[in-house]
C-alpha cells in the first residue's frame, strides 16, 4: 500500500513538472497575425547605418539559406532583396530525440523577413509547416501548417493549460527555434568573437 502512494505522489510531483515546464509554451506564445502564425521581434542596433544593418541582415539570412537541407521544389532560397528588407523561404531540420537507431525529426520549414528602418530591424518568421515521418527516400511523409497544427487552438486543450502530446513537441520546439533564430539575429552584430554575449548586448536595444 506504502509503495502504491509513493508511486503515485512521484506520478503527481513529474506531471506537476512538465504542466510547469510548459508554463512558456501556453496561450499566446504562439502568436497568429490575420491567422497566420507569425513570430516576430524588433530591435535596434546602436552606431549603425541602415545600410550596415541591412548588409548584416543580408548575410545573416543567407546563412540560413546557404545552411538549408534540400527539399522538394528546391524551397530554400532568396525570394526577394533591397536595402528596406531581405526575405527569404528556408528548410532545416527540427529534432525531437535522437538515440541510437532511433531518429524522430521532421523538416521544419519557413519564411524569414527582416524590414530595416534607420538602425531598427524588424524580424518576421512566418509561412511555417512540417513534413513530418517521410520514409527513408524523403516520401510518404505528413504535412502539417502552423495553423492546423501548433495554434492555441489546436495544441492546447479546452481550458488553454496543457499541450496536446503530438502537436505539443512541435510547439515547444518552433517557439524554441524562433527565441533562437532572433537571439542568433541580434548577436550577428556582435564585435569580435572573444567579447562575452551579454557585452555584445549592450550594442544592441530591444523593443
Amino acid at each position: 500500500m506504502m509503495k502504491k502512494f509513493i508511486f503515485s505522489a512521484l506520478m503527481m510531483v513529474a506531471i506537476s513538472a512538465t504542466a510547469a515546464d510548459d508554463t512558456k509554451y501556453l496561450a499566446g506564445a504562439v502568436p497568429e497575425q490575420d491567422g497566420i502564425v507569425t513570430f516576430t521581434k524588433s530591435f535596434s542596433v546602436q552606431g549603425k547605418s541602415q545600410q550596415e544593418v541591412s548588409a548584416i541582415m543580408s548575410r545573416f539570412i543567407g546563412k540560413l539559406v546557404d545552411e538549408s537541407i534540400p527539399a522538394p521544389g528546391n524551397y530554400a532560397r532568396i525570394l526577394g532583396e533591397n536595402q528596406d528588407s531581405i526575405v527569404a523561404r528556408v528548410c532545416e531540420w527540427m529534432v525531437f530525440k535522437k538515440k541510437p537507431l532511433f531518429l524522430d525529426r521532421t523538416r521544419f520549414r519557413y519564411q524569414i523577413k527582416a524590414i530595416t528602418s534607420g538602425n531598427k530591424v524588424t524580424l518576421s518568421i512566418s509561412n511555417i509547416t512540417y513534413y513530418y515521418s517521410e520514409d527513408m527516400e524523403g516520401n510518404n511523409g505528413m504535412l502539417f501548417k502552423a495553423e492546423e497544427w501548433i495554434s492555441d487552438k489546436e495544441a492546447l486543450n479546452k481550458d488553454k493549460t496543457k499541450l496536446y502530446p503530438k502537436s505539443g513537441k512541435f510547439r515547444r520546439k518552433t517557439v524554441d527555434r524562433a527565441e533562437e533564430l532572433f537571439d542568433a539575429a541580434m548577436d550577428a552584430f556582435e564585435v569580435p568573437a572573444s567579447v562575452p554575449a551579454q557585452k555584445i548586448r549592450i550594442a544592441v536595444r530591444e523593443n
